[in-house]
């Protein structure tokens, strides 16, 4: 498994794609980190084994995180950064596989969900998705997933069983059956079992693919 790194010039600062390639690509899988880690979690590792069922896999830092800072950039500069990003993976040499699944864990799967459209995305990937935060049901996140379901692209989300953001019922219950929710064991990290993310990522692409 060849690692290719990119360094990627944006509004926000320099971000870093780091690739993994696969020989005979099925298409490309590109996700980003949450608000509270980086590319370095169990479930986004544990995500490289696609590389051997044919999907080139891409893990990007984001510019906040290349930075070496604490707390991530407000909302609309991480998708402000993000579009470049994007842009530049998906044109030139570095130009990615089709069909083109975005998504990240946590503040990251809002990111993809939120510019799924303007990037050009064929399907869109959101682990831990945080529906509301901890406590505080009535601030629904809903409305930023439901744009990819609007605009007739695939979505999944993979929720930890007992995530306060939001447990997979509550996800099921916000976007209704066009969502494609799996259930994982754990809370938002998914830590102690990130083969079940694997497991049910690999399981949905395989509809991606077709």
């Amino acid at each position: 498994m060849t690692l290719s790194v990119k360094e990627i010039e944006t509004p926000a600062g320099l971000a870093r794609a780091h690739v993994w390639r696969a020989r005979d690509p099925r298409g490309s899988v590109v996700l980003s980190h949450g608000a509270g880690g980086g590319i370095g979690s169990k479930d986004l590792q544990a995500l490289r084994e696609l590389v051997d069922e044919g999907w080139t896999y891409v893990l990007v830092e984001q510019p906040w995180r290349v930075a070496g800072k604490r707390i991530a950039s407000p909302p609309k500069t991480l998708d402000t950064a993000w579009v470049p990003i994007m842009r530049s993976l998906t044109s030139g040499r570095w130009k990615l596989p089709r069909p083109l699944v975005q998504g990240g864990r946590s503040a990251g799967a809002r990111v993809a969900c939120r510019t799924a459209v303007e990037v050009g995305a064929d399907a869109v990937l959101a682990l831990s998705f945080p529906l509301h935060p901890p406590g505080k049901p009535e601030k629904s996140r809903a409305f930023e997933a439901q744009l990819v379901l609007d605009a007739e692209l695939p979505l999944a989300v993979v929720q930890g069983d007992r995530d306060p953001f939001g447990t997979p019922d509550d996800v099921r219950d916000a976007l209704g059956s066009r969502a494609h929710v799996f259930r994982a064991r754990g809370d938002h990290s998914f830590s102690k079992h990130p083969e079940d993310v694997v497991d049910e990522v690999r399981s949905w692409l395989n509809t991606v693919s077709g």
